[in-house]
């Protein structure tokens, strides 16, 4: 395989995990506003405290579909390891999106339905970007055998274009390549 086309076999598999993580990430959006709606309808909770609910909801669900289908393929081993790291940005991201929530409720006085709507999808979104880099970079960590497997198959590529071109300015007929596999 070219590097070219090492590159795009990378892009290929970026877009794929970007498009299985929003899709995950659009339907725990829904939970997590449908949580939040819910609670601040049902109960006399602020705004914040209402969220912080909707958030956690949605942090259990998405967990379950990030392991189960954005990252079925990835690493399973240390099952305690990976949750208690996802836990952990978790967190940092409920902090991100509730802050924004919570900044513009008490700090700015914006706390009608709509505004609170808004802000938390503003959080939200901002917490997203942390959250598909942190969750990629270190909780479902890619197998290092993949990434081998395709090192090794370009290599074996292009030695076997290699050794067809020699074989080709050696002699007249055309060269037979073999592909293992």
């Amino acid at each position: 395989m070219t590097e070219r086309g090492a590159l795009r076999v990378r892009l290929d598999s970026l877009t794929r995990e970007i498009a299985k993580f929003g899709a995950v990430g659009a339907v725990g959006t829904l939970v997590n506003f449908g949580v939040f709606n819910l609670v601040r309808h049902m109960t006399d909770l602020h705004v914040v405290r209402a969220s912080v609910i909707a958030t956690v909801v949605a942090i259990v669900f998405n967990y379950v579909g990030f392991r189960y289908f954005t990252y079925k393929d990835r690493d399973k081993s240390g099952r305690t390891k990976e949750l208690t790291l996802f836990l952990l940005f978790s967190v940092v991201g409920l902090v991100i999106e509730n802050g924004v929530l919570y900044a513009a409720t008490y700090w700015f006085g914006w706390d009608g339905k709509l505004q609170a709507n808004f802000f938390k999808f503003l959080g939200m979104g901002i917490a997203t970007l942390f959250r598909f880099w942190s969750y990629r970079s270190w909780v479902f960590k890619a197998l290092p055998a993949r990434e081998t497997v395709a090192h090794a198959e370009s290599f074996l590529e292009e030695t076997a274009t290699a050794t067809a071109t020699e074989s080709e300015s050696e002699s007249d007929e055309p060269p037979v390549v073999r592909r293992a596999g």
